[in-house]
């Protein structure tokens, strides 16, 4: 019987690919069902009891329903979400990622089918527990879309797009532009529904920028004594520039480099770990970058 060769019956680097992706994609999949499910629990949960709305286009469909149903006219806050946010897809869809609108997509339509199926109950009747978690809970599924490769829609398209080219987070800016909404909820509901809102707004807001930040930027420093390995293994990783600097020991009087680059607090992980992994005594310090200006690499959204 003719030997077989264990190195034919291993996976090519393209089938450990595919498998990758496909994994990475059923990983991210289930992170928007979590996404969608979640936002219609702190929905019916958080926002229904405090007559809150949120921000961007499911806040506007809230409110629609609201003023319409003052006026007698039954309008479904699911069917306003979808044809809100169909639009701003199809806008989308060649300006940002095909994944990253198809993962949207479906998490804004999950959204609107879960709000028809499913029936959460508030949990404490409490206004400013109920802002608080509720907040804070909007703000994670948010997230967890937003790591997952897609997001939560409406205004979310928006700030990707220019963040994208700004190479910065505008979730912030999207808090402000949300406040004309709530001011113009004022009016209409009274002005502590719309404080409420402000608030549960601006927690949500937080909440993003604390668990998402893809555009923040950190400075790594890497003091080694052999840099080219260093930089081998960085490279590897991301696409960024490197600087190598001469040093000397001040206690050892031993010559060492500093190997510098600033890169997205994203890759941050990766980077360190591979360097580590070629160069296990480096020294390792990362720094908190405010500003960067000049030429950087931002790793496209898929």
């Amino acid at each position: 019987m003719k030997p077989t060769n264990p190195l034919k019956q291993m996976p090519s680097l393209r089938e450990l690919d595919k498998q990758n992706k496909h994994i990475h994609l059923m990983l991210s999949l289930t992170m928007i069902v979590l996404s969608a499910l979640g936002q219609t629990f702190v929905m019916q949960v958080f926002m229904d009891p405090c007559n809150l709305i949120s921000g961007g286009f499911t806040g506007i469909a809230l409110f629609m329903q609201k003023v319409l149903a003052r006026i007698g006219i039954p309008f479904s806050t699911s069917v306003g979400i979808l044809v809100l946010n169909v639009p701003a897809a199809i806008w989308a869809y060649k300006r940002i990622s095909k994944r990253f609108v198809m993962l949207t997509a479906i998490q804004f339509t999950l959204v609107s089918l879960f709000l028809e199926i499913f029936t959460f109950t508030p949990l404490v009747e409490d206004k400013v527990l109920n802002i608080l978690f509720g907040g804070i809970g909007w703000g994670f599924t948010i997230a967890l879309a937003l790591r997952a490769g897609g997001s939560t829609g409406g205004t979310d398209f928006i700030a990707q797009y220019v963040s994208t080219k700004l190479h910065k987070s505008i979730f912030e800016y999207v808090f402000y532009a949300n406040c004309v909404m709530y001011v113009l909820y004022g009016f209409s509901f009274g002005w502590m529904a719309a404080g409420y809102s402000i608030l549960f707004q601006f927690l949500s807001t937080k909440s993003i920028s604390s668990l998402y930040q893809r555009y923040s930027q950190v400075t790594v420093q890497f003091t080694t004594t052999d840099p080219d390995q260093v930089a081998d293994a960085f490279f590897t990783v991301c696409h960024h520039g490197m600087s190598i600097i001469d040093a000397t020991g001040a206690y050892s009087g031993r010559r060492y480099y500093i190997c510098q680059a600033v890169i997205s607090s994203y890759e941050l992980p990766d980077v360190i770990a591979n360097v580590r992994r070629v160069d296990p005594t480096v020294i390792v310090n990362t720094l908190s970058t405010n500003s960067f200006y000049g030429s950087f690499y931002q790793q496209p959204i898929e």
